[in-house]
């Protein structure tokens, strides 16, 4: 298959770095120092499963340059979706698919909003990785994993194939049939974690036993599962439960992506991770006290971070064709 990852960072890098190692024909977007530096020394993974690099590493941020693709893997943050999804018209040919590998609920329908349902697939990975520095992925968990199915949970030729071709990754694959049960089981436990990490400034591992704290995070659990079921999602019954199981599972240290942005005063995925939540709510009539208050008491941390961004000037995210 001819893939294109749109968005090189931890998730895109890597499993994109896993797809180019095992012989698919993988083309990185990225932009400004990321780009120079895989441009001149390759791609590098410092992978606890090994190091290795990718060079040469076909790479650029002009999605023209690449022609239509047959896999898109969309990886960028979801705060990046629409601008994103607005430049890679270049790439998509009548059976280009579009797999997302974003935080959130809702990347399918905000990116084939723009670029065509017709074209989207659904996933939802469990990883840890991030860039380190320019032209280097940090992968920190011993797991890499994706589960990919049609929205519809429908078994097709198209969706067989992504799964065979991402089974040459050396990651654990899955092809769902409920694969939006898949998302918000992930997405119950990174949603709520998120809100009281940033809320806390503190680790997984520094939050999980304080009884006072660790009753929020039950409660932030319990609205973020009753919305998805209010969404239609057959969530498991006990999925309070087994979520709370994972959250003690967990390694102590664990901060999720959202909170290191926030912490660090970037802008962040406030809006997919957490506002999604009170306004889904709204939508199904699901009350979402908890939520409801994290997203009220991070929003003007994420203002500032926007502003600041925006003063920055930075340019478009990548050039556009």
């Amino acid at each position: 298959m001819k893939i294109a990852i749109m968005g090189t960072g931890g998730v895109g890098g890597y499993y994109g770095a896993l797809l180019a190692r095992a012989g698919q024909d993988v083309t990185f977007i990225a932009r400004g120092e990321h780009l120079k530096a895989i441009r001149q020394g390759g791609l590098r993974i410092k992978s606890v499963n090994g190091d290795f690099t990718i060079s040469p590493a076909a790479a650029t941020d002009n999605p023209a340059d690449i022609g239509v693709a047959d896999l898109i893997i969309f990886a960028t943050k979801t705060y990046q979706t629409e601008e994103a999804a607005g430049l890679i018209s270049p790439m998509i040919g009548a059976d280009t698919m579009i797999l997302p590998l974003q935080n959130g609920v809702d990347s399918a329908e905000r990116i084939g909003a723009i670029a065509g349902m017709s074209h989207m697939l659904a996933a939802t990975t469990w990883i840890y990785a991030a860039v380190e520095a320019p032209g280097i992925i940090g992968h920190y968990s011993k797991f890499s994993r994706i589960a990919v199915g049609e929205i519809d949970g429908s078994d097709t030729a198209r969706v067989q194939a992504v799964f065979q071709t991402l089974n040459t990754s050396g990651a654990t694959i899955e092809l769902s049939s409920e694969i939006q049960k898949k998302i918000w089981t992930k997405f119950v436990f990174i949603s709520a974690i998120s809100a009281v990490g940033c809320l806390t400034h503190v680790t997984i591992g520094e939050f999980r036993n304080v009884p006072e704290t660790r009753t929020i995070l039950a409660e932030a659990v319990a609205e973020v599962s009753a919305v998805g079921k209010s969404r239609g999602v057959e969530l498991d019954n006990d999925i309070l439960d087994s979520t709370m199981k994972f959250v003690d599972a967990g390694s102590p240290e664990m901060k999720p992506s959202m909170q290191r942005d926030f912490e660090a005063g970037r802008v962040s995925e406030l809006e997919s991770m957490i506002g999604v939540i009170p306004r889904f709510g709204r939508e199904g009539n699901v009350p979402t006290p908890v939520m409801d208050f994290a997203y009220a008491m991070l929003k003007p941390a994420e203002l500032l971070a926007h502003r600041a961004r925006d003063r920055k000037q930075e340019g478009p995210w990548i050039k556009k064709s």
